[in-house]
């Protein structure tokens, strides 16, 4: 070998223990390897071998793609997949690094982008003098998508740089050359396990507001897709980096026992239908709560929980309640919940009236919304509301004709920032009490699980249900 690792080295190995173990905390620089390129790809090939991501390579440019991976707990309805394109690129003679580029493909349109249909299949790669120009996809690469699934193929596709994944391919291979390397009384480095689970792609900002203990408040618009996608990604994310999180559901009191035998169940059909027995599934106003979206969402935290990774989940509606009485009782049941395990991440959703830490309402200059409450009885509470693009979103709305509720898919308006989950902070709450924003994008509605084969993702959609209750 012609260089050894530093003090530096050493540390960053020692920190990383487990090679599977997703770092929450990314550089915003890239990953050099202090070793040549041609030394250093074996363990790359090794790396993906062992987190079972299959992979054909071009080995005399040293450039892999693995095969496509489904989403953890992806449905076909809503359900997304990824593949990895990896180049080796030299630094210097002695010194390498590698470009990930994460492509990402989904049933739904979310993604798509305009003129698909005339320059569908090319991925244009980092620009400047080392960019690389990907070629088309050809016949044999769409053959090799997943059975049954060809759909996909025709509708979202997107190619972005992956730092977060460059990371987690160097902690899981730096160890393995740090073996190699000619060190005197070097400290003994962890054993690398290079354990894989897809949490899609690193949402923007997560990890500078999670951390241990502390109570963050989403404030939602029911009936997307979309939240439910960023709670469990955000979850996934969170507890492969080994923080245990706990997730508060603005469902019925009544389903705490029936929502977590779920999670601790196989997901068979069986267990399904124990799930959606509940009369909360069927409302005759469904607004959102009881969607396809938040049904396939419990199927992911429930798969991660099958892992064995740290995941909880308590629901603390009380729907028979009203105004200020209401929110007197979700904040003692949420209250109590984190008090009873302070050492946990709590993500609490609500709609974003609850989610709010300012005292009153347009309405009622005196009304005290849940996190108001929280605020004064906890010592670490982030209150986000949630930004997104235009979009559509299942709502229930007032129908001034008939005095009823009308539910249904409506059309929503926002503000494009881009595809890109984040997570933003302001540096004072707004008038509202929010402290920032959680943007998910363009939305789409997200209809009643009860339509769409009882929620369960692998069932086929009930014939003849399409649009409504």
């Amino acid at each position: 070998m012609r260089s050894t690792l530093n003090v530096a080295w050493l540390a960053l190995l020692l920190a990383v223990g487990c090679a599977g173990r997703q770092e929450l905390e990314t550089p915003d620089y890239e990953a050099i390897y202090d070793v040549p390129l041609e030394e250093m790809w074996p363990s790359v090939r090794e790396y993906f071998t062992d987190a079972n991501l299959p992979y054909r390579e071009d080995r005399g440019s040293l450039v892999l793609e693995t095969e496509w991976k489904q989403e953890f707990g992806g449905s076909k309805i809503a359900g997304y997949w990824h593949r990895y394109m990896v180049i080796g690129k030299r630094e210097t003679p002695t010194k390498s690094k590698l470009w990930i580029t994460r492509i990402t493909k989904s049933v739904n349109k979310t993604l798509s982008q305009p003129g698909k249909e005339l320059d569908w299949g090319v991925f244009r790669g980092p620009g400047g003098n080392d960019g690389v120009a990907l070629s088309p996809e050809d016949d044999a690469a769409r053959l090799a998508f997943p059975v049954g699934e060809n759909a996909f193929y025709m509708e979202s596709g997107q190619g972005t740089r992956d730092l977060t994944m460059e990371w987690r391919v160097f902690r899981g291979v730096m160890p393995k050359l740090a073996k190699k390397q000619p060190v005197s009384a070097q400290p003994q480095v962890a054993k690398a396990a290079a354990t894989f689970t897809e949490c899609g792609q690193s949402i923007l900002g997560l990890k500078k507001q999670a951390k241990a203990g502390g109570v963050m408040l989403l404030g939602e618009l029911h009936g997307t897709r979309e939240v439910p996608r960023f709670i469990a990604q955000t979850v996934c994310q969170l507890v492969t980096s080994g923080m245990p999180v706990t997730v508060g559901l603005e469902l019925p009191v009544e389903n705490e026992e029936r929502i977590t035998a779920f999670l601790q169940s196989q997901g068979g059909e069986v267990d399904w239908l124990k799930l959606m027995e509940a009369p909360f599934w069927r409302s005759p106003y469904p607004d959102g709560r009881g969607s396809e979206a938040v049904a396939n969402m419990l199927e992911q935290l429930r798969q991660l929980r099958a892992q064995g990774l740290d995941v909880a989940v308590f629901v603390y509606d009380h729907p028979k309640l009203s105004g200020q009485k209401r929110e007197d009782a979700l904040t003692q049941t949420v209250q109590a919940q984190v008090k009873a395990k302070p050492e946990r991440f709590h993500l609490v959703v609500s709609g974003n009236i609850h989610s709010r830490t300012a005292k009153g309402l347009p309405w009622d200059a005196q009304y005290m919304p849940m996190g108001y409450l929280l605020k004064d009885q906890l010592d670490d509470v982030t209150s986000l509301d949630m930004a997104y693009d235009s979009g559509t979103a299942w709502i229930c709305a007032a129908n001034k004709q008939s005095n009823k509720l009308d539910c249904g898919v409506k059309e929503t308006k926002g503000k494009d920032n881009g595809d890109r989950f984040f997570v933003h902070a302001w540096s004072s709450p707004n008038p509202e009490g929010y402290h920032g924003v959680f943007y998910v994008g363009h939305v789409t509605a997200s209809e009643p699980a009860i339509l769409k084969g009882l929620g369960n993702p692998d069932a086929a959609p009930v014939s003849g249900s399409t649009s409504g209750l």
